[in-house]
């Protein structure tokens, strides 16, 4: 199976957590010696945010704050690169052809964002489309999408399930701009919805969550 893991910055690094990369890296290892292809992208958290605030506080234009964010998920990222030892590719990818061409290697692939315009849930869907993946997981601050935001609204409910088509009405942003903070941003959606990629939103601070939705289990919110 082709596996891709968009690993949520806030949960590896809102604080920065040496425990939960540790476990996400001996998953990578897990699920590579068991034959799968495996690219994990990194997101920068709340870390990346506050890089964009001080960004636009320097003045800095819309594509400077994205770099601001897309260093610390590289730096993440490097973390990952570095406690995968050998089993990684060395250096963390900036680009889907560098990214594909370690895959091709035997390697896992960590990356973090790659450009402006877009966020790592993005990035995760075009490697997705790239390897034409069979699953993308995301390990979120949440336990899957709920019919409003859960941290706000008592009364939002958990969906078990979800078309791609559902996306786009629960969300409230429409379009890319620097620091969304939206479980699945809008680009990205597209991209999922463009390739009916598999697309399962877990709790990820327990890596259990991950490996059952690899397994096929019920788990978190599955959008196909």
């Amino acid at each position: 199976m082709k596996i891709v893991v968009r690993v949520g910055g806030s949960v590896v690094g809102s604080p920065l957590n040496a425990s939960m990369i540790n476990c996400y890296v001996t998953l990578l290892k897990d699920w590579k010696n068991q034959g799968h292809d495996v690219v994990a992208v990194v997101g920068g958290g709340s870390l990346a945010r506050e890089f964009i605030k001080v960004a636009a506080y320097l003045g800095l234009e819309e594509e400077q704050r994205d770099w601001a964010a897309i260093h610390v998920s590289r730096l993440f990222a490097q973390l990952f690169v570095v406690g995968l030892g050998e089993a990684g590719c060395g250096v963390v990818p900036v680009s889907l052809d560098e990214a594909e061409a370690c895959l091709k290697q035997g390697k896992i692939v960590v990356m973090g964002g790659l450009r402006p315009g877009m966020t790592t849930d993005t990035v995760a869907a075009l490697i997705g489309e790239r390897i034409k993946a069979d699953l993308l997981v995301k390990g979120s601050n949440v336990d899957g999408i709920y019919t409003k935001d859960p941290r706000k609204y008592p009364d939002a409910q958990k969906l078990d399930k979800l078309r791609f088509e559902d996306l786009s009405n629960l969300f409230d942003a429409k379009q890319h701009k620097a620091g969304i903070n939206q479980i699945i941003d809008p680009e990205a959606v597209k991209i999922l919805t463009k390739n009916r990629l598999k697309t399962i939103v877990v709790d990820g601070y327990d890596t259990g969550y991950l490996v059952y939705a690899v397994q096929g289990r019920k788990v978190g919110t599955v959008i196909e």
